[in-house]
């Protein structure tokens, strides 16, 4: 899967939170998300958006490196995010409830991080069907 491929497939199953996903529409959608989020940000510093507070120690008025085009951004990326995420879990063969497991300090990232870098289970799953299995493949590290 391209990164094209990927992007326009999280971006159509947006809230689908059934079936699986491969390693490379996982991880491009991941990497595209954090481009999204620079790209925002220099439009927002642009554009002069960014977010601004005034220190209560000095009174120096301050400048957030993000604002209201980075907000968009996130909060649009942040479904379809979860939703990659869940099924990349399914191709696993694991329960979309795993994700809750991030949240456990070191241990719970350190352990997504191995399952999402690890092949999908070869075959049907319960979650569905493998979706390599139409004769794509993915680089086996």
């Amino acid at each position: 899967m391209t990164f094209g491929e990927s992007v326009r497939s999280c971006l159509s199953k947006y809230t689908t939170f059934s079936g699986r996903a491969p390693r490379s529409e996982f991880w491009w959608f991941s990497l595209f998300v954090p481009l999204m989020e620079i790209a925002a940000m220099i439009v927002d510093h642009l554009l002069g958006t960014t977010f601004k507070f005034a220190n209560p120690a000095s009174g120096a008025h301050q400048n957030f490196p993000y604002g209201w085009c980075y907000t968009l951004v996130a909060f649009g990326l942040y479904l379809p995010g979860i939703s990659v995420m869940v099924r990349r879990l399914h191709d696993k063969a694991r329960s979309g409830w795993w994700f809750w497991i991030a949240f456990v300090p070191i241990i719970g990232a350190i352990l997504l991080l191995v399952w999402f870098c690890q092949r999908g289970t070869e075959g049907d799953n319960r979650f569905g069907p493998d979706p390599l299995a139409d004769g794509t493949t993915e680089a086996t590290a």
